[in-house]
């Protein structure tokens, strides 16, 4: 497996290999459980979970929460809470071995601030994370599993993910620079 040289000497897997290598895990992932990868499942799982803990009571009646809380199994038995650790715990030991970990700092551009920087990654966050939930999954999720599976809504979205991508860039680029 040869790898890219990006990014001053830090080595990253090849994009082409890299893109294969998410179909077959599609594909295997759909043979054996049935169902797509994806991260708001995990999230949502997460969240759920953690409405449970903090007030039983309040979760089992909440008209959304309540629906996902059965007796005798809890969210995070989720197969998908464990694929985002396991994306968390891998990147990390990538970086690791090839020196990528360093101290955490926030990235910007020379016209905006450190703490205007967050609160857009804040609030594009919190958009995100309703988006998800009103479209049933995340933009990754539905394009991948769309794709992987010949449905012609799957296709579309991925077709307009990369369209509205690029017009949000060209809008927002004065955020970054």
């Amino acid at each position: 497996m040869k790898k890219s040289n990006l990014n001053n000497g830090t080595h990253y897997i090849n994009p082409y290999l890299g893109g294969v290598l998410m179909g077959l895990l599609m594909i295997v992932t759909i043979f054996i459980s049935g169902r797509e990868l994806g991260i708001s499942g995990a999230v949502k799982d997460t969240v759920v979970e953690a409405a449970h803990i903090i007030s039983p009571t309040a979760a089992k009646a909440h008209p959304y929460y309540g629906q996902y809380i059965k007796e005798g199994r809890s969210p995070m038995d989720s197969w998908l809470v464990f694929e985002v650790l396991g994306v968390f715990i891998g990147a990390f030991l990538s970086g690791i071995i090839f020196k990528r970990v360093r101290k955490p700092f926030v990235e910007h551009g020379p016209n905006i601030t450190s703490r205007r920087r967050l609160l857009v990654a804040l609030i594009g966050g919190i958009l995100w994370g309703f988006g998800t939930r009103l479209g049933r999954g995340c933009t990754s999720g539905a394009a991948l599993s769309g794709s992987s599976t010949f449905s012609f809504g799957g296709v579309m979205v991925m077709l307009l993910i990369f369209a509205s991508a690029y017009l949000f860039a060209w809008l927002f680029r004065k955020l970054w620079t």
